[in-house]
């Protein structure tokens, strides 16, 4: 039995995005391609409301985040971290041999832009990374705070991880200056995993002509090459683009307010009744619009919870790593509605006897 989604991702894809999914192929070197490439990038450009590079990548948000600091990183990194995926960067930076530090707090804390401001005073860096929306601990750190910190240094660029929050928040990419905003298209597209949606700006470009070993599958400067051409330089998933160019054409028709509004409101009906049953894992003011960390206050198992749900048809996510038990995790964004979101809350609530 299939389950419907509520994990902070893959998200629920729904009956339309599935059916672009099974048209048939086409060459990737051909006029028609180019023409699918070129429909996608105005699109995004129209919902991302950016002039930046946009490239559409052939592998997880993971990937990009590599190919983000091979890039930029020429002097040392500052990883700005709160959780496993802003940790993850950090990971990545060092395993590349990339000079790095990690600027940390607590799980569950967001990163605030003062402490970001000091460490970058030391002039030490050329290069900072950050979530936006940390998917471990419910997390949403204040980016345009930290933008703004960031911008007082001249010379730094600014890389952010936006996998759950992207499509899900505005985020005015022009606006704040960020150089690397990445994001995979399993999460608030609502599509399958396997392609991520990379904007750069003409400074992150800028710096990776000054580095001379930038990789070879994601290199910027050959990727910008192929995408002037409506091209990509491995083979990408057609299918992929195929959907999210629908996905697209359906949120422009929908208008961004709205499709935005309903994540939204997806959100503080999960926190008001997180509130009334049990507590809030982000502190106020910095909750996740994707998804909803919840602190289990009543000790209950979640792997037996998650396993009633799945009679139902229904699945939802145990606390990551070290907070496996200590929380859940209900994700909102992606092919979900209001409904699904009503029926699984009712369902947890049965299922414990919250009623």
């Amino acid at each position: 039995m299939f389950k419907k989604l509520f994990i902070p991702g893959p998200t629920q894809v729904g009956p339309e995005i599935l059916q672009t999914l099974a048209r048939p192929q086409i060459g990737h070197r051909g006029k028609e391609f180019e023409s699918l490439y070129a429909s996608v990038n105005s699109r995004l450009k129209e919902f991302l409301r950016t002039r930046s590079s946009i490239y559409l990548i052939t592998a997880s948000a993971t990937g990009a985040m590599e190919g983000a600091v091979r890039n930029l990183v020429k002097k040392r990194c500052l990883n700005v971290t709160c959780g496993a995926f802003s940790e993850r960067w950090n990971e990545i930076t060092v395993a590349n041999g990339l000079p790095a530090d990690a600027l940390s707090v607590e799980w569950g804390q967001p990163n605030l832009p003062d402490s970001v401001d000091k460490a970058l005073a030391s002039g030490k860096y050329d290069t900072v990374t950050v979530v936006h929306n940390e998917t471990s601990t419910g997390v949403m750190n204040p980016l345009s705070e930290i933008s703004r910190a960031v911008k007082k240094h001249p010379g730094v660029l600014l890389a952010v991880d936006t996998v759950t929050s992207m499509a899900v928040v505005d985020i005015p990419i022009d606006e704040l200056g960020l150089d690397v905003v990445l994001a995979g298209t399993q999460k608030g597209f609502g599509l399958p995993a396997g392609l991520t949606v990379c904007c750069v700006s003409e400074r992150a470009l800028e710096r990776a002509r000054t580095i001379e070993h930038r990789g070879y599958y994601f290199d910027f400067l050959d990727i910008e090459e192929y995408h002037r051409k409506n091209q990509t330089p491995a083979t990408p998933p057609i299918p992929f683009l195929y959907a999210l160019d629908k996905r697209l054409e359906l949120i422009l028709a929908m208008g961004r307010d709205r499709w935005f509004g309903r994540h939204l409101a997806m959100a503080e009906r999960t926190r008001r009744w997180a509130d009334e049953h049990f507590a809030r894992f982000a502190p106020k003011g910095y909750e996740s619009v994707s998804l909803t960390a919840v602190k289990n206050t009543r000790g209950v198992s979640i792997e037996a919870l998650d396993k009633e749900l799945g009679k139902r048809g229904m699945t939802l996510s145990n606390g990551y790593g070290k907070l496996k038990e200590k929380t859940f995790r209900i994700g909102h964004m992606g092919d979900l509605a209001m409904e699904d979101l009503e029926t699984l809350l009712g369902s947890i609530e049965e299922i414990l006897g919250l009623k």
